[in-house]
Parts: structure tokens; sequence; C-alpha cells
């Protein structure tokens, strides 16, 4: 990989939940040492993002939580931790063709978000619009779309790292998420 020769964009904010200004100044930051390093670095965000919060929610609920309990059978247990039950409440089920519905809106989304890495080989962004949450405090910042920033990248499958960037004046690490195109971990 060629350094010099790749495309940057970078957001910081993606119009979903405003990160706190530590953590853009982190990607902005971020940014500019790609920027040192010769990269073409340019400020742009996919419109496709303002999608991802809800048809990530969407799809983890789409069969009524039925895959949390698989995961707790291949685990070997049937008892659920009360954490677990208090955050992971049941979710009313799709029928099949609502289903297929919100499959066909993920697709779309895989698709316009790959229109807009013809532009770019890197992506760069917050890896969340917070800094490290109190334990049992993580329900209104994820129903606010303060994940949303990981979450558009685990729908699309696309390789992607967190490195550290910066710490929070809480003194709590702050994290930039660097994406690539699919099949370019390279």
């Amino acid at each position: 990989v060629e350094l010099p020769r790749l495309r940057v964009a970078v957001h910081t904010d993606n119009g979903i939940m405003t990160p706190t200004s530590a953590i853009q100044d982190v990607v902005r930051q971020a940014a500019q040492a790609l920027k040192d390093a010769g990269m073409a670095v340019e400020e742009a965000c996919p419109q496709a993002l303002a999608r991802s919060h809800t048809l990530a929610a969407d799809l983890a609920a789409a069969d009524g939580r039925a895959w949390v309990q698989r995961l707790l059978a291949h685990a070997g247990t049937t008892e659920v931790h009360p954490w677990l039950a208090a955050n992971l409440s049941p979710a009313q089920g799709m029928s099949v063709a609502e289903f297929t519905a919100l499959l066909e809106e993920i697709d779309q989304f895989r698709s316009a978000m790959l229109a807009f890495m013809e532009h770019y080989d890197i992506i760069l962004c917050p890896v969340n619009a917070l800094p490290a949450l109190p334990h049992d405090t993580w329900r209104d910042a994820f129903r606010q779309g303060a994940f949303s920033y990981t979450q558009a990248y685990n729908i699309t499958g696309w390789p992607g790292a967190v490195v550290r960037g910066g710490t929070s004046p809480e003194g709590l690490p702050l994290g930039v998420q660097i994406v690539a195109r699919p099949w370019r971990e390279d």
C-alpha cells in the first residue's frame, strides 16, 4: 500500500448523535496526521449513515431476540444473567415479509455505502459519540445512537480498526475508527 495514494474521507459527526468535542478533536488530529503522511484527506460523510442505527436496531430485534437464546444454548446455559435480562428485553419479532423488506433496506444501505467508497479508500471517524460509559448506563446512549458509528460498519461487514487517539477530559481513552473498502484489510 502506497500511503500517498490513499484517499481518506473523514467525518466527526454522522448526523445521528454528535460526539463530544474531545472525540471530534481526536478525529481531526488523526486526519491531520494522515494528511501529513501524504494522504489525500477530505471532509465527507456518507449520507446513508443516517439509516444505520435504525437498521442495526431492527436487525437485532428481528427474530424477537431468539438469537440471544441460541447463544446461551451454544454456551451451555439457559440461565440469563439479570444484567442481560434487563438490557436485552424481548422484542416483538417480525413477520417473514417484514424481515425480507428489512434485508432489502440493508442491501440498499450497503449499495449506497459502496457507491460512496468509489471515491475513497478509507473512512476515518469516531468510534462512539461518547467516551467510555459507567456500567449499566449504556441503554440511553444506545437508544440515542451513540454506537451508530460502529453499527454502520457492522452492517456493511467492512474491515475496520480502532486506534487510541487521545484521552477525554475525564481521563478516559478516546478512539478513532479506521474503515477500509471491502476486502482491503491491507
